[in-house]
């Protein structure tokens, strides 16, 4: 019989997406199923967006340039640029999702056997690009009791080895919802110049910054321009998941040149997905206003609600649009399954997402979950109320 390959069965299964069979088998008899476990924002997509595919006169849908149209790539040039990032339409490749931009940037800076430090928790994937890139993840543990903030530099230096090619952070932070300050990537920006390192971020949660916080990017670091790499993304910024567009930035030519031979192989980025990204780059800033002031609601009501429960440890986020929640279980996988297999409270279940992989070290994460506060605020009400109320009667807790 034909065999799969190592890195095949090295990909690691989604913690995310593992549970949605024992949702599905939950939903069949009766129950409903309030999500909590993935990212998948509520607020409607932008209407230009929509309109722009809607009303659009394309007669043949052509391939478009591999790095994406000279038109889209300058407008997103024009967004950088009021959020205080100068760079050009040539430093930006389009990408099928911020997905497909982490993948070109593994292949472009790291051979297999390469090492890329990464700040845990993380988001889930980064394991599996690093895995199909043959490339070492090599984890510095943030801690839950410091709101998962950066981790003592130090840890960083003694990390580094001949085999270290970048430090990747995600800015806002997903799963954690932490928010880089600015001296903190200060302090990351000396070190990679230091020992000749990329500093990657994945700024996709840029517009979700709370509590009057700025965020601030790695390309406005000065002096950082050859080191900084960064990914991005429309599918949370514009509740665009579907779209599929992403972008790698950097003023680095290098990486420019080589991310390019990557996207060539996969021919071009989808031409409806970019008219409607381009047409969402004219949303106005009431739009964001009104949802950063949603989010902060939102967050503020799990806060409040998870405050009320006995046992558990909340991180705060800052950022982005997830909560990790430390639960007195001791397999937050087996509680996660529990809930759709076994739990229900007047019809209706949780399900969330198990923290232990968004970890690359071993053991670390098994009593915590991920909540995506991406529901409106008395889901999230009822849905805190179902989790208490399987706390108590889990039969491991």
């Amino acid at each position: 019989m034909p065999v799969i390959s190592k890195k095949g069965r090295a990909m690691p299964e989604s913690p995310i997406r593992k549970l949605v069979p024992y949702a599905e088998e939950a939903k069949e008899r009766g129950v409903e199923v309030i999500h909590l476990n993935i990212g998948q924002p509520d607020i409607k997509t932008p209407q230009v967006a929509l309109d722009a595919v809607r009303n659009s006169d394309v007669e043949v849908l052509s391939y478009s340039r591999t790095e994406g149209t000279d038109q889209y790539r300058k407008k997103v040039a024009a967004y950088y640029a009021k959020h205080q990032v100068e760079v050009s339409h040539k430093d930006i490749i389009v990408t099928t999702g911020g997905s497909e931009a982490l993948s070109f940037v593994m292949g472009s800076i790291a051979d297999a056997g390469d090492e890329v430090i990464i700040p845990e928790p993380f988001y889930a994937n980064y394991n599996g690009f690093a895995v199909a890139a043959g490339v070492k993840v090599v984890p510095i543990i943030s801690r839950i009791e410091d709101n998962f903030a950066l981790p003592p530099i130090e840890e960083f230096e003694k990390s580094i080895t001949a085999r270290t090619r970048a430090i990747l952070i995600c800015n806002p932070g997903n799963p954690t919802g932490y928010l880089y300050k600015k001296e903190e990537i200060e302090k990351l920006s000396a070190l990679v110049k230091k020992h000749d390192l990329f500093l990657v971020s994945d700024e996709v949660y840029r517009e979700f910054a709370y509590d009057g916080l700025p965020h601030y990017s790695i390309l406005q670091e000065p002096g950082l321009e050859e080191h900084s790499i960064v990914v991005d993304s429309v599918s949370k910024r514009y509740s665009m998941c579907g779209a599929r567009i992403g972008f790698l930035v950097t003023r680095n030519r290098a990486v420019i040149t080589t991310a390019l031979k990557f996207a060539q192989a996969r021919l071009s980025p989808p031409t409806y997905a970019q008219i409607a990204s381009e047409a969402a780059l004219e949303t106005p800033q009431s739009y964001f206003d009104e949802v950063i002031e949603e989010y902060t609601e939102r967050r503020n009501v799990l806060l409040r609600e998870l405050s009320h429960i006995e046992g558990i440890r909340v991180a705060r986020p800052q950022g982005a649009f997830y909560c990790m929640v430390e639960l007195p279980v001791k397999d937050a996988d087996d509680f996660a399954q529990w809930l759709l297999e076994k739990f229900q409270l007047d019809g209706q279940t949780v399900m969330v997402a198990p923290a232990a992989g968004f970890y690359a070290t071993e053991g670390l994460g098994r009593n915590q979950i991920r909540i995506a506060y991406v529901l409106e605020k008395n889901r999230l009400i009822r849905a805190v109320a179902i989790l208490k109320e399987a706390l108590k009667q889990y039969p491991s807790a």
